[in-house]
Parts: C-alpha cells; structure tokens; sequence
C-alpha cells in the first residue's frame, strides 16, 4: 500500500539498503520548510525468500533512546540565538572505531542562506553504520534536517533513526550494550571504593 503525503511533506530521497540477502527500499519523507521527517520501507527478498521474516525495525525520534547510539556513537546537543540543535552526530566513540564502519554518508542541500554574515545550508544529512562483524545484517540511518528559520535568524538540527537488524545483530548489539554499561559500573565502583583523602588527615599531631 503505498504511502499518501500531505502538505507536511513535499521532499523525498530513497536509498537501497541490502541486508542478508534482499533489499530494503528506504524512502525519506520531509518539508523542505521544517524539521519533519519521515521513514517509508518495502522489502525486497523475491518471491521464494523467507529471510526478510528474521529482520526487525525500529525508528526513532528521540536517538538517546536507541541503544545503537547510546553504545557506539557521540552526540552533540548546542543552544544559542542562532543555533538549536538536538543530537546532531559528532562522531563514533574512539574506542569502537574498529567495531562499527560508514556504509554511507550522503547530503541533500537544499537551499543556502547568509545568516549572521555567514553561509549556512538548509540540507537534509544521511549517514549509514553497520557492525563490522555483521555488516549485511545490520544497518543504522540516522538523518539529520538542517532547517533554516529566515524569520527567526536561526538554524535548528533535528536528528532521526532507523535500524534494519536480524535477530543475531540485536544480540550482539546487546552484549556490546552490557559490556559498557558494566565498564561503567566497574569505574563507579572503584571510585566508591577508593580511599578519600582528606585535607585533615595532615594536619593531625
């Protein structure tokens, strides 16, 4: 059934993301006057392909809420005047560079604007990651709309993702998961334990 656009939507860009071994055709929906955005799927395995049933979706509107990001990736979050931004992405964490790779990293521009005596761009960034132990069963889109308010003389990020994902990738996003969450409280647990040296102690007789 094909998906009917209101006045919300007026732009779109498709992406074809293989996973085992079909497809999913990717179309991203969104207002080249807002931060709207929105995700359309089809599958694409052929007829006699039953694989597409192990692979689950989830979308996101707010990425610290996906354990992906939470894991493996930076986000930057900056207010000003002329600056809004919501979990724009900085970058993947130092210490899983080699565990999660770019499949893809793609612009959209839409319009350029002299805000503030600089130019800044109306665009709709796209960037693509898998595991690097699972790369053709995992991948995470995660978009980002750059919207220009003229009126308002400011610039406003907002960020969405999308996880295409077999059942054996969520286990291993989860073990990753655990492991740094129990890093975590292996760091608080030896500062806790740690004795506290007081000022005090040095001036006792």
């Amino acid at each position: 059934m094909g998906l009917k656009l209101g006045k919300s939507f007026n732009r779109s860009y498709n992406l074809r993301v293989p996973i085992l071994k079909g497809f999913y055709n990717v179309g991203i929906y969104f207002d080249k006057r807002s931060t709207f955005l929105l995700f359309k799927l089809e599958k694409d395995f052929g007829v006699d392909n039953d694989e597409g049933k192990n692979v689950k979706i989830n979308m996101f509107k707010n990425l610290e809420a996906s354990k992906f990001c939470e894991t493996f990736i930076d986000l930057h979050n900056f207010r000003k005047n002329t600056l809004d931004i919501s979990n724009q992405f900085e970058k993947i964490k130092l210490e899983y560079t080699s565990d999660i790779i770019f499949v893809f990293n793609e612009s959209i521009v839409l319009s350029k604007v002299e805000l503030d005596d600089k130019s800044v761009f109306d665009c709709l960034n796209i960037y693509g990651f898998t595991m690097e132990s699972y790369s053709e069963e995992f991948t995470f889109i995660l978009t980002e709309r750059h919207n220009i308010q003229k009126r308002l003389g400011k610039k406003i990020v907002r960020t969405s993702g999308l996880q295409i994902a077999t059942t054996a990738s969520l286990e291993m996003l989860d073990e990753y998961h655990q492991q740094r969450e129990a890093g975590r409280m292996s760091y608080s647990d030896k500062i806790n334990r740690d004795e506290v040296i007081k000022l005090s102690d040095f001036n006792k007789d």
